[in-house]
Order: C-alpha cells, then sequence, then structure tokens
C-alpha cells in the first residue's frame, strides 16, 4: 500500500477554516484567546492534515432560531445590542419613541438578514457592521431615511438589506466600527 504525502492547505482551505471559526466565536463556542490561538494555527498550517484538528471539536451548530424576530417602542423607546443570532428578517417599530437595531456583533443565519424598520413619529437607528454589503430603500412621508450607509461589502461580510417607512419620523443607518464608542443619547432641546 502506497503511503501519499498529505495535500497542500490552499488559501481558500484557510478561508474556509477561519470563516469556520469566526462563527464558532460569533455563537460563543470558542473565547477570544481560543479563536486567537487556532487563527494563528490556521495560517501557519501547511497540509490539509494540519487544518483538519483546528475544527474537530467545533461540529456545525444545529439551527437555532433567532434570538428575536421584532422589537417595537410604542411612547418608549427599544434596544437590540450585543451578541444575538438574528433572523432572516427583523421588523422594528417605534411610533412616538426610539429604536435601536445593532448589528455589529449580530450572528447572521446564512450571512444575511433583511431589517424592515418603520418610524411613526420616532427614530429607529440601525447599525451595521462596516464590512456589510447594505442596501437600502424605503418611503418617507414628511421622514428622513438616508442613503449614505449603502454600499458594497468585503468578501464573507454580512450581506443587509434594510426597508422602511418614515412618516414624521427618520430612520437612520450607520457604518460603524465594533470599537467605536456608544451611540451618544439625543440631547433633549431646551
Amino acid at each position: 500500500m502506497e503511503n501519499h504525502p498529505a495535500a497542500r492547505a490552499s488559501d481558500a482551505d484557510r478561508d474556509r477554516v477561519t470563516t469556520a471559526l469566526q462563527t464558532a466565536y460569533a455563537e460563543g463556542r470558542l473565547t477570544l484567546h481560543e479563536l486567537e490561538q487556532r487563527l494563528t494555527a490556521v495560517h501557519t498550517a501547511e497540509t490539509d492534515a494540519d487544518l483538519a484538528p483546528i475544527l474537530l471539536d467545533l461540529r456545525p451548530a444545529t439551527p437555532q432560531a433567532p434570538t428575536a424576530t421584532r422589537d417595537a417602542g410604542i411612547i418608549a423607546g427599544f434596544k437590540r445590542t450585543g451578541r444575538w443570532l438574528v433572523g432572516r428578517t427583523f421588523r422594528g417599530l417605534a411610533v412616538i419613541g426610539n429604536g435601536e437595531i445593532d448589528l455589529r456583533q449580530a450572528h447572521f443565519i446564512n450571512g444575511e438578514t433583511t431589517i424592515h424598520a418603520t418610524a411613526i413619529i420616532g427614530t429607529i437607528t440601525v447599525v451595521v457592521p462596516e464590512t456589510a454589503e447594505v442596501h437600502i430603500d424605503g418611503t418617507n412621508i414628511l421622514g428622513t431615511f438616508p442613503h449614505h450607509a449603502e454600499g458594497p461589502g468585503t468578501p464573507n461580510a454580512p450581506k443587509i438589506t434594510i426597508t422602511g417607512l418614515t412618516f414624521c419620523g427618520t430612520i437612520d443607518v450607520q457604518r460603524r466600527p465594533l470599537n467605536a464608542a456608544p451611540l451618544a443619547p439625543k440631547q433633549k432641546r431646551t
């Protein structure tokens, strides 16, 4: 029986393992320290055999239900931030109130989501990762819904589609790095 040498690892192989590690970290199955150690091992791996043990204890997660499918602030506010599992669609409603949907640490099912935002005499702020592909479409009735955050993303970044309706309200989409300062509360006019 002939013994063949291990196949050399390609950049595509390393990218596949890196993506799986990043997903495991986003799901809370790896600590930041473990992620860093394993990414170092990925970048120094020479063969497929070197890559295999890096993912051995990270079987694919069982499909999960989204953390939430909707939030509403009616004469109040809502806030969805931190690590959370956003579904294929998420609905946010602000009526005489404010809402914040922060997607920078969110885990995306199949890498994409559609946010349906409605602001009626209120404001919804959607914070997207700097690297995300963002598409924006909506209707304004005496409101504002700027498109300045729309644009292409980097390879393997999440795809986010934001649709909305404003009536005397605002839907504000912002690209912000993960380590950016938190959003400042709105100042009251005196």
